[in-house]
């Protein structure tokens, strides 16, 4: 017969009870028919240890020790001579053992998911000589379960999601719970699932924890999420089984159930007919319970008299129809377009086609709006020619712009000078008419393009603009010339009919044809017997000697007139010269020296004798401009030399003892009784030294005649001075004038004139005349006698 998950785990059960017995006696047996066991001093026959299958019941609560077991040898005869003796895995610290009796005592509190069995080892020892009478054996004790763990969601909590409108019965998620307790024993691991929270949306398997849809056509837009309460128990469910809860969160994820809809049937915009192309002229959304993906709609317009006026696209973001305008709106053509809109989802569920169409239908009503619009050019470019030849006032084509609006206001023309700077060209303001204003050059400027403004008579602020390009048809205005500027040469050894120049011509005029020119020599170079010239028939010609060898010294340059004729109607000629200048060639014809005075040098003076020559030269020049120079800028000394400084002015002396109140030195005109010209104006790169120091206590003369002649006079030699500074600089006069009453001071006057004046009075002038007095006083402190 088939056995059933709970009874196949009683079977091995009960099965490994037995095989543990059977192996338990075994040893016993063993035990019993091994050879003797030996001691020293005596022999006796081996006997078995004697004891019981260990179990200790987990999670023990008493105050006393558990008993555990006991342990028996069949040498002990009970009179206290043997020991027992108990070591391993928690000996003395969990188990303790009697070592008279052989009983084994738990002193702790045992958890079996810690540790589900203990090893230890057991001896017993002669007490007196403390040597086995038994050899040591092993042993197991094993940890008995009970249920003291509820079962536990480690995953939890959980988050899931499952589709809206799922069928009955549809897998949402699988929860598991664990049991630390054994599994082999009893029922207290196992568990059974059922659901605390969460019906009658859903439910879930008792034994596999797996969750399912439990009603049919749950819609997302009416709830999309849901909470679940899960409780595993063990014991099978039975009443005294430990549980555990966990939460499960099922959101429902969204499908295309909802076809869009226009909230309206119709709608209608108004817009103004200035608006530019590619404006938006309004929005318009279907609405769509369905999110992502399935609320992704196109729109497209399906049919009314706007077709190719206007177009609509999809905001990929707000998923709104975006309806743009194609072309410029005129409210005179037409004030109102009818639009009929669909709006489709973009991905259909073929399961929910029942549920739809999945697309609605709306009309749009577009109402165009009339404004004041600028005139209107009939064309938006005019193309116009005239010649430069034309006469000022020349019509040269006309403009016209008409009002869109229904008033039909008149219009007046104008140019915008910003286009036409130079003024070349007027419009009749009433009837468009543009005529030329200036003498036109196609040369300066071949094409013209001015703006016309066209403005409302009754509203000026209403401006259109046209644009006219005019261009200047050219006449034959300008005579050919050379094309470039030759530097030609002729060697002094130039063999007759040697081609020494080819030239070509210009013409800044621009013939429909091309340009034709003719090379010829004027009338008067026609004879000479120097050169000639060939006209190459291609716009060139070549000009070559006509005699053999030419003599710098004799003529070193030559000026041959070249007559140019253009092919214009009528057409233009000019004269131009070419300059021939003869030269000293080297054997391959190329040209060393132009200049003719190399003649008139000697014979024996070689190209770096005359670059020295010329290098002393110009060191001479440059010297003697330097002398010139310096005594151009040699400036008039602004304090006196030391000669007349001696006979003039007073020594300056900086080594005076303290006690002087003035070390500066004096100006003489100090001293005399006469106003002093003054000139406040000083040179700025000079700083006078001189201070003029005036007294007050003599009166000053009003009549400063001789003062001003004198320097009248030293200014005009100033003014003729070729050596004086090209600048304004301080001139420094030393003249006292006549009539002084101090007279004269100079140290060399006195000493040559032997005067036996007394100075001793300047010792009353106060202590700025006491050095005076010093020196030229009589006393016994005079410094000269």
């Amino acid at each position: 017969m088939k056995l059933g998950k709970v009874e196949f785990c009683h079977f091995l059960q009960t099965l490994a009870l037995f095989l543990c017995l059977s192996g338990m006696n075994q040893a016993e047996l063993t035990r019993s028919r091994s050879k003797p066991y030996f001691q020293s001093g005596r022999t006796r026959i081996k006997r078995s240890w004697v004891w019981n299958q260990f179990f200790v019941l987990e999670e023990y609560m008493g105050t006393d020790p558990l008993y555990v077991g006991k342990l028996h040898s069949d040498v002990d005869k009970g009179d206290g001579s043997i020991k027992y003796i108990l070591s391993g895995e928690g000996a003395s610290s969990i188990f303790i053992i009697d070592e008279n009796t052989g009983d084994i005592h738990a002193t702790k509190r045992l958890d079996r998911e810690e540790q589900a069995y203990y090893t230890l080892r057991a001896q017993a020892l002669d007490r007196l000589t403390n040597k086995p009478v038994e050899p040591e054996s092993e042993f197991v004790i094993k940890i008995q379960d009970i249920n003291d763990n509820e079962p536990k969601f480690l995953d939890g909590p959980y988050t899931a999601g499952v589709p809206e409108m799922s069928p009955v019965g549809t897998s949402v998620v699988q929860v598991t719970a664990t049991d630390a307790d054994d599994p082999t024993y009893g029922n207290s691991a196992r568990v059974v699932y059922s659901i605390l929270q969460g019906q009658p949306y859903f439910s879930v398997e008792p034994k596999t924890g797996v969750i399912k849809t439990a009603l049919p056509n749950m819609d997302r837009e009416a709830k999309d999420q849901y909470l679940l309460v899960i409780q595993a128990k063990d014991m099978v469910g039975q009443n005294g089984g430990l549980s555990g809860t966990t939460s499960v969160t099922v959101t429902l994820t969204d499908v295309n159930d909802n076809p869009p809809r226009f909230p309206r049937r119709s709608y209608q915009y108004n817009v103004p007919e200035s608006l530019p192309v590619a404006s938006v002229v309004a929005r318009i959304k279907a609405a769509d319970a369905d999110v992502g993906p399935n609320a992704e709609m196109e729109y497209k317009i399906v049919d009314g008299d706007g077709l190719g006026v206007f177009k609509i696209s999809v905001d990929k973001d707000t998923q709104e129809g975006i309806i743009t305008i194609q072309k410029e709106l005129d409210f005179e053509a037409k004030t109102s377009y009818t639009l009929r809109i669909e709006a489709a989802n973009m991905h259909v569920d073929p399961r929910f086609l029942s549920l739809g169409p999945f697309s609605d239908m709306t009309t749009v009503k577009i109402i165009v709006e009339d404004v004041d619009e600028p005139p209107v050019f009939t064309s938006r470019l005019y193309s116009m020619v005239v010649s430069e030849a034309a006469k000022v006032g020349t019509i040269i084509g006309t403009v016209a712009a008409h009002d869109p609006d229904a008033s039909n206001s008149p219009v007046r023309y104008s140019i915008d000078r910003n286009t036409d700077l130079e003024r070349y060209f007027n419009i009749d303001a009433n009837s468009g008419v543009i005529t030329t204003a200036k003498s036109l050059d196609r040369e300066t400027n071949a094409v013209h393009n001015i703006t016309v403004l066209a403005m409302e008579s009754q509203n000026p602020a209403q401006i259109g603009r046209g644009y006219v390009a005019i261009t200047i048809l050219d006449i034959n205005d300008n005579a050919p010339e050379f094309a470039m500027e030759y530097e030609t040469t002729v060697c002094e050894n130039a063999q007759p009919g040697q081609v020494i120049q080819k030239i070509s011509a210009i013409d800044k005029d621009d013939p429909p044809n091309g340009h034709q020119f003719y090379f010829s020599l004027t009338a008067e170079a026609a004879n000479n017997h120097n050169f000639t010239l060939q006209d190459n028939k291609d716009n060139t010609a070549t000009v070559l000697t006509k005699r053999n060898g030419f003599r710098r010294q004799e003529q070193s340059v030559f000026y041959l007139p070249i007559f140019i004729v253009d092919s214009g109607s009528p057409s233009l000629s000019s004269t131009n010269t070419l300059t021939i200048r003869v030269c000293d060639c080297d054997a391959d014809g190329i040209a060393q020296t132009c200049n003719a005075e190399a003649y008139i040098l000697p014979a024996g003076l070689s190209t770096g004798a005359l670059i020295a020559i010329l290098a002393c030269v110009l060191t001479l020049l440059v010297l003697v401009l330097l002398i010139v120079t310096m005594r151009r800028r040699k400036k008039e000394p602004l304090i006196f030399d030391e000669e007349r400084d001696i006979r003039e002015n007073i020594v300056r002396y900086d080594d005076e003892g303290g006690g002087e109140e003035d070390t500066e030195a004096f100006d003489m005109a100090a001293l005399r009784n006469l106003n002093i010209m003054r000139d406040t104006k000083t040179r700025r790169d000079v700083t006078p030294e001189i201070q003029f120091l005036s007294r007050p206590t003599f009166k000053s003369i009003p009549d400063n005649v001789i003062f001003r002649e004198f320097i009248w006079e030293r200014l005009k030699e100033a003014d003729v001075d070729p050596c004086a500074p090209p600048y304004d600089s301080l001139q420094t006069y030393a003249f006292e004038g006549n009539g002084s009453v101090a007279e004269s001071l100079s140290s060399l006057d006195s000493i040559s004139s032997n005067s036996d004046q007394n100075y001793d009075y300047l010792s009353d002038w106060g202590p700025r005349f006491k050095r005076l007095a010093d020196m030229y006083g009589t006393g016994p402190d005079c410094l000269y006698s």
